[in-house]
Formats: C-alpha cells, structure tokens, sequence
C-alpha cells in the first residue's frame, strides 16, 4: 500500500479524489492502491528545556546556556492532534511506499520529516513537488515523484532554522527575563527575544528614535514661472547642506533676476522605455495589498494561501518574481482560462507561444523568463482555473494577481523624457517632463498610476509646452519657504521591505532582488513575525504607521548583544541558511557557530550587570560607574555596591 501524507484535510481529501482513493475512513482516504492521510500544520516541535533536563526547569542564569547534546521532537498538540498521529503512525507502519505530498517549502519539508522520523518509518519515502494545487498539476507531479534524499538540503536548512530560534529564543529570553525584567516568581515579566523579531523590533525602535530626535531645519527654495511652466533654480551646495538658508538670501537672489529675461538654454527630449511591473513574489504581493487596501502582512497570506488552496493561484509562499522558461509554451491555456474575468486578455487571444519575436508571438522576455532566477519555486501567478466563488477581498489579491501576469505580456510602454534648462542672469533652472508616446502595458491598470511601479513623483509627469532653445522672456521668480521632514514611521508594507533588504532602503527592484538573500526572515514567515511583535505588545498600529510601544523600546535598549538586535548580522545568518539549502554549507557548521553564538549572548548578560533590578533595596537599577557597580537609588540611601570583577 501507497501513504500520502498531505498538508491538511482539505488538501488531503482533493489528492484522494484525483488517484481514486475514495473510501472514507477514520483521518484518512482509502482505494486504487493508494491510503491518502493528513497533518495538522506542525504536528511535532523540539523538546522543551525541562523535557531534557529536570535543571532546566527552573530559570536560572547558572543552569545557562542550554544547549542539549542532541536534539529531539515529540508529538505536540492536544489530543486531536496525537489521534491523528497515531492515524499516520498506524499507516505507516503497514506501508510499503510513503509519498511526502506536503507543502512544498522549507517549513512544509521539515514539518513532514519530523512526522515520519517521531512515526518511525522504515519504508521508501518519495517527494511530491508542485507549484499548484490544479488537478493538471498534482497529476504531472506524481509521475515525476522524487526520493526525499533529493531534498534533504531543503529539510537540513529547515532543521537549522528550528533549531535557531530554539537555541537563541530559549536562552535569550530566559537570560534577559532573569537578569533585567522586573517584578519576581509568576508576576516577572517575560522579555521574550528572538532571532528574527528582535532585529525586526529594533529597526521600528531605531526609526521612531530618528523621528523623536528629529530637529527641522527651514530652508527655501527659489522657483521661477515661465509660459505656466514652473522651473527650479540649480544652485550648487554642499552635501547635507541647502542653497538658500535665509529668506534674506533669497529675496536678494529674486531680486537680481526678476527684471532680467529667462532664456531657454538646452531642449533634450530622450525617449525610454518602461517595463511592466514584476510579477508577485510573496512579500511585493503583501506590499501592495497594504498600500492599496491596508491588508495586513497575515491577512494577505490568509488570502493568497486560500487562492491556493481554491486552486486559482499558484504556491504562494515564494521569493522570486520569475517564471521558468518551461511554463512559457502554457500561458495561453492560462491566460484563455481567465479571459471571460479580464477583457484585458482579449489582445493576447491567439498569440503563439513559439518564442518568436513580432506579430502573433507572445513575447518572451528575460524579465519574466529566467531559470536563473527560478529554484524550487517560480512567480505567483494565476492557474488558468474558472475563479469562482471568491470572497470580496480575495478577488481583490486575485486580481493583483492576475492583472500583473496579464500585463506581462502586452508591449512596452513607451515615453518621452523632456529636461529644459534655462538660465537667468547668473542662476541656472531645470524642469523635467514626461510624455507616454505608446502606453503599452499601462493599459491593463486602468490608468492606475500606483501599479505602474517604474513611473516617476508627479512632479516628472507632466507633459511640457515646446520649448526651443534660444527663446527668452519675462518670468515670475518665487521664493517658496521650506521645512525639512522626519523619516515616516513603519507601515506594514515599508516594515516587509525593510526585513528584505536588512534594513538598507532600496528603492531599485533588481538591487532589492540582489540582496533578498540577505533578508531577515523568510517571506512565509515575516507576516508572522510582525503579529508576533503586536501580540507581545512591542509594536501598536496608529492608522496605518508601526508604532513601538514602552515595552518594546525598554526590551531593545536592555539587550546588549549585537547580534540580537542587528538586521544586518541576522540578514547574514539567513543567508547561511540559504547556503545550506543549496548545499554550499553544512549544517554542522552552522550547529557550531550557533552555539557559539548563544553561548556568547548568554555571556554578555551574565557579565554585564547594568540595568539589571538592585538585589539589596528591589526598586532602583544597578548603574556603572568608573570602577564599580552601585545602585540608582543612592541618594535614597541604598548601600550596594561591588567591583566590575566581582
């Protein structure tokens, strides 16, 4: 007998259907050979601390690190949970054949294997891998069914990462809570720190700082009129500094042109061409669906994992924007699929896949097409299913989806850049303009400028009068006054762009796609992780802005390890874990460097006593001075004190 081991129910009971496994029985499907079972998202979980040890029960900093000599899972959950392992168990047992028919990631391999290591299974284990739930798609997937030695790359990475956020998660927070919370036994508060949030915390903590210590400056800006055309004085300055600092300065310098004639002094128009925007990876699909409809980053990934499972996108939990080259032949089934949905698609009706270039071919481009840029998974996109019976707001994540795929394949848009500079007495002017000569792909939106992601700030996107070089005339100077701004606050969306990129503001798509290896957290898991940081009370919501509460600002300024609190260096991490996903690193190296790493955090606060809750009067805070320790409450009369190397 044949096992399929499905992610859940659902997906379980549409795979039985599809091989004919149709009688029903007690947690699984049964028939043609084949006994079609389910997990309940994590069935197992590493050990808790006192499950290996009865001394790591209790919190103490003598009893860390913890760090366990191997480590071991158990089945977790409540009792439905342990029946349906038993379930899987039971079947296994008898198998000749396991199918691992789970999700198709990192989580979804490891959450399997655990499954089948706590099961004991002896037998063959082969791998379903697809990228869609589609009838067409499980079908191809079980006649190219591989051994799960292929992926065992794939369930080491995963197995590093749990072990991870155990290592550092368990003896952080204990260390933290024990030396720097306050209050005593049931009633201390938990500092909870972990590898991902941490440094995600303190990215929301840093820029609120910038924001609170932020000092405007005013400055003004000199702006002259020309045939309704509004132009920009080009003075040179120095970095960080501006042109006009006084009003004083400025209206001496509009004195000095406004009665001299504006000459017009170069005309280049450049034509350029725009790209469509990218198709959707994980985390720019739950970008533009807070921008647009304020979806937070977990209410997306509810959404397009249940399109998923409705079988009208395709596996959502990815990092790229690419397609492999071998789904080019299969997009006009697709996009002939959603044609009556998208009057969109009608122009492409009839377009050949045959990879030529000109009328009646469907272009291929590297910007969508690449197999470099595709590992185990390509671009969100559309099945070619009927979308049907989609609630209000997954057809709003449904038709995101599906425009930009649309969109993909229509010709270029094509513009016009217009840059006039022109001069009066002494000061140079600029103004810029931009006319669409063949709109091309824009067409699909609707004119909706906020998916054209390649258009420039408003300012660049008027079209301009004919100017032509030589032409003078009067204009009216203006001095307009100023006020430098703060950095905005954290949104959702600024937030998952900030994990990507470590933190570095990118606006540059393809530098942004360079750097998603360095990223914090991976895309199926950073919507976690901000829900994480609101239910531990370290981050509110203020309309649309992140704000870090007391709680979250006091947690970031206790911890003392760098490498907690930095993006950069957690980015670094994460980039060894996609090393070993590959097979570039081992996984005992990382073992080794993170127990190196958690034995140095839990030396930091064991040496480190600053901040910590004074043990003599348990109301001031301990504070360094020159050569020893002493307590806040000094003055008050409290009489600790002790040397730094006590």
């Amino acid at each position: 007998m044949i096992v399929c081991v499905a992610e859940k129910p659902s997906v379980g009971a549409y795979i039985a259907n599809i091989l004919g496994a149709n009688q029903r029985k007690d947690g699984y499907f049964e028939g043609n050979g084949y006994q079609v079972t389910w997990t309940f998202g994590h069935l197992c979980a590493l050990l808790d601390p006192h499950e290996y040890t009865e001394q790591w029960k209790a919190w103490s900093l003598s009893s860390l690190p913890m760090i366990p000599p191997r480590f071991a899972i158990k089945v977790s959950g409540d009792e439905g949970v342990h029946k349906q392992f038993n379930v899987i168990k039971s079947l296994i047992d008898q198998a000749d054949e396991v199918i691992n028919c789970g999700d198709a990631g990192q989580e979804g391999e490891l959450i399997q294997r655990w499954v089948y290591q706590q099961a004991g299974c002896k037998c063959p284990v082969k791998r379903l891998w697809v990228n869609s739930l589609t009838e067409e798609a499980i079908r191809e997937g079980f006649k190219q069914l591989k051994d799960q030695t292929e992926y065992q790359h794939l369930y080491e990475a995963g197995l590093m990462r749990a072990i991870g956020d155990w290592l550092l998660g368990m003896n952080a927070t204990r260390a933290y809570t024990i030396r720097y919370a306050r209050g005593q036994g049931k009633g201390r508060q938990v500092l909870s720190v972990g590898r991902v949030q941490t440094p995600t915390l303190a990215l929301v903590v840093k820029r609120q700082a910038e924001i609170d210590h932020f000092v405007p400056r005013t400055y003004w800006e000199l702006k002259t009129s020309y045939r309704d055309t509004l132009f920009t004085a080009q003075i040179p300055v120095e970095d960080g500094e501006y042109a006009i600092t006084s009003e004083a300065q400025g209206q001496e310098l509009v004195d000095s042109i406004k009665d001299l004639p504006l000459t017009i002094t170069s005309v280049e128009k450049k034509k350029a061409i725009e790209y469509a925007p990218k198709l959707y990876d994980l985390t720019s699909l739950q970008v533009d669906c807070n921008k647009k409809f304020s979806f937070s980053a977990e209410r997306t990934l509810e959404l397009i994992q249940s399109l998923y499972e409705k079988r009208v996108t395709t596996y959502p939990r990815v990092d790229t924007t690419y397609l492999s080259e071998d789904l080019y032949p299969k997009v006009p089934g697709t996009l002939a699929g959603i044609k009556d949905y998208f009057p969109q698609v009608t122009p492409l009706l009839g377009l050949k896949a045959d990879g030529k270039k000109g009328p009646g071919s469907l272009p291929k481009s590297k910007k969508v097409f690449d197999n470099k840029k595709v590992t185990d998974h390509h671009a969100i996109i559309p099945t070619g299913q009927r979308p049907e019976g989609l609630t209000a707001e997954e057809k709003k994540v449904y038709d995101l989806v599906a425009l930009h795929f649309i969109a993909a394949f229509y010709p270029e848009c094509e513009v016009s850049n217009t840059t006039v500079l022109a001069k009066a007495g002494e000061i140079d002017f600029r103004v810029t303009g931009r006319e669409v000569l063949k709109p091309g792909w824009r067409v699909v939106f609707s004119d909706d400028a906020d998916d054209a992601e390649n258009s420039e700030n408003s300012e660049n996107t008027k079209s301009l009068p004919t100017f032509v070089k030589g032409e003078s005339g009067p204009h009216i100077p203006q001095l307009k006054e100023k006020t430098t701004t703060p950095p905005k606050y954290y949104t959702e969306a600024t937030l998952l762009r900030a994990m990507e990129t470590a933190g570095k503001t990118v606006e540059d798509e393809e530098l942004r796609d360079a750097m998603k290896e360095n990223g914090i957290g991976r895309p199926s898991t950073r919507a976690a992780i901000i829900e994480k940081l609101y239910q531990r009370h370290y981050i509110q919501k203020q309309g649309k802005s992140l704000r870090a509460t007391d709680v979250g600002i006091d947690l970031i300024h206790t911890i003392i390890s760098p490498l907690l609190k930095s993006a950069e260096l957690t980015g670094l991490w994460e980039k060894k874990l996609r090393e070993i996903e590959r097979g570039e690193y081992t996984a005992q190296q990382f073992l080794d460097e993170l127990k190196e790493m958690t034995t140095g955090v839990v030396r930091d606060v064991k040496t480190n006593k600053a901040g910590m809750l004074c043990p003599v009067c348990r109301q001031g805070l301990i504070i360094r001075g020159n050569t020893r320790y002493g307590c806040s409450r000094w003055r008050e009369g409290c009489t600790y004190a002790e040397p730094f190397d006590n």
